[in-house]
Parts: C-alpha cells; structure tokens; sequence
C-alpha cells in the first residue's frame, strides 16, 4: 500500500481504542468527550510499540488520551504565535528565521502538542492558499537566511506540495538553508523508507539549497529498525538529521532514560539540536510539565552520560519573549537563564535570574 494507504488504518476512534482499554461507561463517555476536542490518530507502527500491561507506558501517554487532558489550566497559544503570524501559513519571530504552517496534518497526533488548538481541525492546505503572498514576503525580507516547513508535519504533504514550497525556496538566493520538520522517522518511518520519489525530491532539491531534517525522537524505545532506517535513507542522500525533544513527565524526566535517548540518537547519526522544557498548554502542563530545577538535575546527570557530541544539545524554554536556555542552579538557590533566541533585539544573549519554588515549571 501507498503511505497515504496506510494512514487510512489509523486508531482515530474510541470504539476502535476500546479494544485495547476496555472501559468502563463512565470513563469511555469521558474518552468521547475528549476527542470531541482533541482528535486522536495513531499510525498501526507506532501503537505497536505500546507495551499494554503497562498503563504508564511512556509511548502510550504520548499518543493515548488521558483524562488529564479535561485541564483547562494554561494557555492555547504559549509562545505567542499568533503576534507573530504575518498572514496564514507564515510566523517570523525571529529576525533570520521564518515559518511556514504547511499542513494541520501528522501522522500520528501527540498528546503533548503545543498546537493542539489547530492540529487535525483546521485547513489541512492553509498555507497552499497563500504561497504567493507566502514566498512575496520572504523574498521581499532579506535579513531571513533560513526557512522551517513545519506543520503539523512537513512530510505529510504529499510530495507533489512539498515539491512547490522547495521549488521557490530554493530559488530564493539570500536563504542559505531549509528546514524540514517532521516526527514521520519516529512515528511512520515507512513515509521515507517506502517512497523512493521523496528521497529522490529532497536529493534534487538539495543540490540547489541546503536541506536539513528536524525531527521528534523522545524515547529511546523509538529509535527502532525501522526508524532508523528511515534516518540511514536522509543520510545516504546528504541530508542531516537533527533533533529536537521534548522533556515530558513519565516519559524522558529519568536521567538514564533521556541519557540513553541521547546516545542512541548520536549512534544512528542524529545530532541533539533542543530539548525543549513542556509547554503550559491546555490539557497538556498538569500531566506532562516537569519542574525546572528538578528538570535542570536530570538534565545535567544525562549530559553527563554523553560524549562531546551528544552534549551539543540546550535545554530551552520556547517562551513567548524568545528560546531561552536553562544555564543551571546559582548557590543562593536561583536560576540562571539566556536568551539563546530573542523576540526582541534588545534581549538577544540577555543573562538573568529568577528565584523559582520547587514546582514552578515556566516563566
């Protein structure tokens, strides 16, 4: 079957993840209610990694729907995106860097999402309906050197609209790079492995311009044959493969969990780009945020565990103001912080304090 195929026989149900849950009335009621708000999907290959003895399963909280997501603590829009949308389908927050929402689509939609308010609901082509007005501005901003397609996930484009977007980046001469942001390696890796036309688009397309591929492993028990071969195919056609995670409760807050995650991405040739601190998102902080000074411990023990390559990561906070990085504890009990990125010119390497209590979790 096609990939497109494949997607159709998704868990996108309550009846259908009632064989694995067996409910009760009350609580399958409560399920419906939840993806009345927030739509599950999960690709056949990822739900097959769930070990289903185990409720705290951590590839299960990251795809399953959990009452906690009842929450209504936090926010829908935690880092501002919606100051910085030019018109539809574009952000650009920072002064080099601009965003295209491509697609509302994922392969699999995950729990943690922090665009959980658009993800699976809105035009999945929103961007299409714009790309003129789209390219107009990025040609026209020429303090812009590098672009990320993003989503939703990037690779659910069909290869035909990714194909458009490529064809006018890369004809745009001040951008000296492209990014590609997709999870499709760790949740549907036969997007890659079973599709020669799109390995043989991206190898065309990075003759013109520089292509790298952001992608999404959290789990060490992610990085299987299969995802790995679909890292080994971007790799044979010259594509580099960073990543970017996301510290997650019951998920990677384990020092030899997210150790083991980090040398495994760097034996299989991903390079640790972000970890991102969890986002206070609605139906996402009360389950999924860790606090940051015990976030900061784990953090450093799992440093610890790497070499010099699998330290080239930073521990950052997607804040509205900008990303800034976590440097570490000071003896009077504060933390130390940068802006790494910064919304505002003035803030850019901006190094200050914040005395936190032991559960705060965001600034």
């Amino acid at each position: 079957m096609s990939w497109t195929e494949l997607l159709c026989s998704n868990l996108t149900t309550a009846e259908e993840l009632q064989d694995y849950l067996h409910l009760g009335d009350k609580d399958y009621q409560l399920l419906l209610s939840i993806l009345e708000r927030f739509p599950m999907s999960v690709t056949r290959y990822y739900l097959s990694l769930i070990d289903w003895k185990d409720e705290n399963d951590p590839i299960r909280r990251m795809c399953i729907p959990s009452i906690h997501e009842i929450d209504m603590d936090g926010s829908f829009d935690t880092s501002g995106e919606a100051g910085n949308t030019i018109m539809e389908g574009l952000q650009h927050k920072y002064r080099e860097s601009a965003m295209i929402l491509s697609t509302n689509q994922c392969a699999s939609y995950c729990r943690y999402c922090f665009r959980r308010r658009m993800v699976g609901i809105t035009d999945s082509e929103i961007a299409l309906h714009y790309l003129d007005g789209i390219m107009d501005y990025i040609e026209n901003h020429s303090e812009i050197s590098n672009v990320l397609i993003s989503g939703g996930d990037a690779l659910l484009n069909s290869n035909r609209r990714l194909a458009r977007y490529l064809d006018r980046l890369t004809t745009i001469d001040h951008l000296d790079f492209i990014r590609i942001g997709t999870r499709v390696p760790v949740v549907f890796p036969m997007r890659i492995t079973d599709d020669p036309e799109l390995l043989e688009l991206l190898t065309y397309y990075k003759q013109r311009k520089q292509i790298y591929v952001i992608t999404h492993f959290n789990h060490p028990r992610e990085i299987t044959p299969e995802s790995t071969a679909a890292i080994r195919a971007l790799l044979h056609i010259g594509i580099p493969v960073r990543n970017q995670t996301v510290f997650l409760h019951g998920v990677n807050d384990d020092a030899q969990v997210l150790g083991t995650l980090l040398k495994k991405l760097t034996s299989v040739g991903v390079l640790p780009y972000y970890l991102f601190q969890c986002r206070p998102v609605i139906g996402v902080k009360s389950q999924f945020q860790v606090p940051l000074k015990t976030g900061y411990s784990i953090v450093e023990a799992a440093k610890n565990m790497q070499n010099g390559v699998g330290k080239n990561f930073r521990f950052v906070l997607s804040h509205e103001t900008g990303k800034i990085e976590i440097l570490g504890l000071l003896e009077d009990g504060s933390m130390l912080f940068k802006y790494h990125q910064a919304k505002d010119p003035a803030n850019a390497g901006r190094i200050f304090t914040r005395h936190l209590d032991e559960n705060e979790c965001w600034l």
